[in-house]
């Protein structure tokens, strides 16, 4: 089994979770000289977008760095040639069969991760050839599959007895004690995005920080969003509107709209995004902190 580190090129096995809404190349930049591994979130990104991330972050520090691309983005085969011209050598990929894009990948002497929510999917993806899987319990945040899935105290020993390439562990984790039981439960590493969207180099708006930090136990919901879930904290608005069974959420919140909705603190547009961890962020730290505290 490759070891995650190695591939990474970090000092840390701690991966940052990578939002569109917050391409921002200082906050990258920041993860990086911390010692963990930043991440550029591509979507569906075009060339010369991707062109002007990549130089942003380059820049600002010496330290490795990474992307994460949607397979069914068409404009991926180019997007990879910058990236690998760039210098990136590991990507994570997600929405989408690997078998399709992995080839080019390795063609370009990139290393990739695949994110999945089952162990099914992750039987799969190491079948078709993914480098490593970053395996993404329930209480994670971002989207969510619509079918019953489980927790990341499950998911992850569950796919870790079941190939043999690298597992790094997502959901439910803001501190020492979340990364070493993940490291425990048979993960190499982990990715965390709740925890690093309450820092000080986040270019979060006070309004989503501090919805993070008001978020109690049991805080968060998911959000139908008809073909998918996203995990988010309600508002006044959603908890009224879900009090009627009979209101489709899915026609009042239009998954577009998030990015302005988070970066603007607008969530009657798009409800603050959060994983459950929320419930343990009491602080706003800086990044470095934040990470030193975790490997301590």
């Amino acid at each position: 089994m490759s070891n995650l580190l190695e591939i990474l090129g970090s000092r840390y096995p701690i991966i940052q979770g990578p939002i569109g809404a917050m391409n921002d190349a200082k906050y990258i930049a920041a993860v990086c000289d911390a010692g963990a591994f930043g991440m550029i979130s591509l979507g569906f990104s075009n060339p010369e977008e991707t062109r002007r991330l990549v130089d942003g972050v380059k820049s600002l520090t010496d330290k490795p760095f990474g992307a994460n691309v949607m397979i069914m983005n068409p404009a991926n085969p180019e997007i990879l040639k910058i990236l690998a011209a760039a210098g990136v050598k590991f990507v994570s990929t997600s929405a989408g069969s690997p078998s399709k894009i992995y080839p080019l990948i390795h063609e370009l002497g990139m290393k990739g991760f695949h994110v999945m929510l089952a162990l099914s999917h992750a039987i799969r993806a190491a079948k078709e050839g993914v480098d490593g899987l970053i395996v993404s319990g329930l209480e994670s945040g971002g989207l969510r599959s619509l079918g019953s899935e489980s927790t990341t105290m499950i998911l992850v020993p569950l796919v870790a007895d079941h190939v043999k390439i690298p597992v790094v562990a997502a959901g439910g984790i803001a501190d020492r004690r979340g990364y070493r039981a993940a490291l425990a439960l048979g993960a190499q590493g982990v990715q965390i995005g709740t925890r690093l969207i309450a820092s000080e180099e986040s270019p979060a708006p006070p309004a989503w920080k501090k919805a993070i930090l008001d978020c109690g136990d049991g805080g968060t919901r998911l959000l139908s969003l008809k073909s998918m879930m996203m995990r988010v904290i309600p508002n006044q608005k959603m908890i009224d509107l879900a009090t009627d069974p009979a209101f489709d959420l899915s026609r009042e919140y239009n998954l577009m709209n998030a990015p302005k909705g988070w970066m603007g603190g607008d969530f009657d547009l798009f409800p603050a995004g959060a994983g459950q961890v929320a419930a343990l962020i009491s602080e706003i730290k800086p990044i470095r902190e934040i990470i030193a505290e975790m490997v301590s």
